[in-house]
């Protein structure tokens, strides 16, 4: 079997862990902090969001020129900036101020994380393309369970300018990890033209959206939810959900492996619609919990399987572009769901808002079963030799 456990994918898979935790400390805190300096709901939704769609705008720039002229310059650059931005959230004074950041950051934030996930793409082997991108995965997953509790605390028992501080001390630590892997892609510029979007994985892009408009709304309003049914339970919600996400991605990918994507996907759309319903109408912490476990099952599964899927229907030299394609659907998702969904909560109620939620997930379901499905069916046919063409992954 082809070997996955590399120095350059542990380096690369610590990195992640450490710029995710960065990413994942403002998750619950940030709205708080918004609302702190005066704001509102619809403003928290636009301060989340503009950070989103701020990436979507690079990404597809990126991925092509990734693919061109290499990972390691957008990766040590995207890593600085990123670290430099955290600082600035220390000048803040006002809400103009924090959108300028959020969108300066959100565009950085594009730039190093879509060059990061080529760059451990590229150190996967094709034949263990699901579990390793579970494994690696569980980078963001156990950032997921640190970051958010991590970031609680800081705020509780620091302040706001720890928080950002140590933000700055895991952006660094991050880089400094990633220096140390070897990049196994060799950019070949005279060989072809750059390209910024791969039309063939559009429809599974399209999945990808629609499923992280619900996530949108996951994370950036389940601390204020948490607040509005007087339960104290957002770092809880953040870190079972990172827990059975840790159980449940492993798992995942390998029966993404052997029994196909559509195998994991379909089951795991299902049960995400059925936790944001769930979570809608919960009024304790048990619902909460239950909540936060089935939709660590569903979306642990869907996403790494929605991306090797992606990944497999595209050659390995388009690679950078079709993590970008997926990258700028997940953005665009969850930027333009946590601004639609703050209106929903703000003008209806956080019952509602989730019940919107549940709807697309629901649509993307349906994407995935009508234009998604035909497409793996096909790719299917030409595994033997995309397998031998892409050895140079291993």
């Amino acid at each position: 079997m082809d070997r996955l456990w590399t120095k350059s994918f542990i380096l690369m898979t610590v990195g992640m862990f450490f710029l995710f935790t960065a990413f994942y400390m403002l998750y619950p805190t940030l709205p708080l902090f918004i609302k702190e300096i005066g704001g509102n709901e619809s403003q928290v939704g636009l301060a989340m969001g503009a950070f989103m769609l701020s990436a979507v705008i690079c990404r597809p720039f990126v991925g092509g020129l990734l693919d061109r002229f290499g990972r390691r310059p957008f990766i040590v650059s995207g890593l600085l900036l990123f670290a430099t931005s955290m600082y600035m959230y220390n000048w803040v004074v006002g809400i103009t101020g924090l959108m300028a950041i959020r969108i300066l950051q959100g565009i950085i934030w594009g730039i190093s994380t879509t060059a990061i996930l080529t760059a451990v793409t590229d150190l996967i082997p094709t034949s263990r393309r699901g579990e390793g991108m579970g494994w690696s995965g569980m980078a963001m997953t156990l950032a997921m369970a640190i970051g958010p509790m991590f970031g609680l605390w800081i705020t509780q028992n620091l302040s706001y300018h720890a928080l950002f501080l140590i933000a700055v001390g895991f952006s660094a630590a991050s880089w400094f990890l990633t220096l140390g892997a070897k990049m196994s892609f060799q950019p070949k510029p005279e060989a072809r033209k750059i390209e910024f979007f791969e039309k063939s994985v559009l429809p599974i892009t399209a999945s990808v959206f629609f499923l992280f408009i619900a996530y949108g709304g996951i994370t950036s309003f389940v601390p204020l939810f948490a607040d509005s049914i007087k339960v104290n339970s957002s770092g809880t919600f953040f870190l079972v959900y990172a827990v059975t996400l840790v159980l449940i991605r492993p798992v995942a990918g390998k029966l993404s492996d052997s029994k196909g994507e559509t195998f994991v996907i379909l089951p795991a759309l299902l049960i995400s619609i059925s936790s944001l319903l769930v979570l809608g109408y919960s009024t304790n912490l048990f619902g909460i919990i239950l909540s936060a476990v089935m939709y660590g099952i569903g979306f642990g599964s869907a996403q790494p399987a929605l991306q090797a899927a992606t990944i497999s229907l595209v050659n390995p030299e388009s690679t950078g572009v079709a993590n970008a394609s997926f990258s700028t659907a997940t953005d665009l998702g969850i930027g333009l769901g946590a601004i639609i969904l703050g209106w929903v909560s703000e003008y209806t109620s956080y019952r509602i808002m989730f019940t919107v939620s549940a709807v697309s997930v629901v649509f993307s379901l349906l994407t995935f079963i009508f234009l998604v499905r035909r497409l793996l069916k096909k790719q299917s046919l030409s595994t033997p030799k995309q397998l031998f063409t892409s050895k140079h992954t291993g």
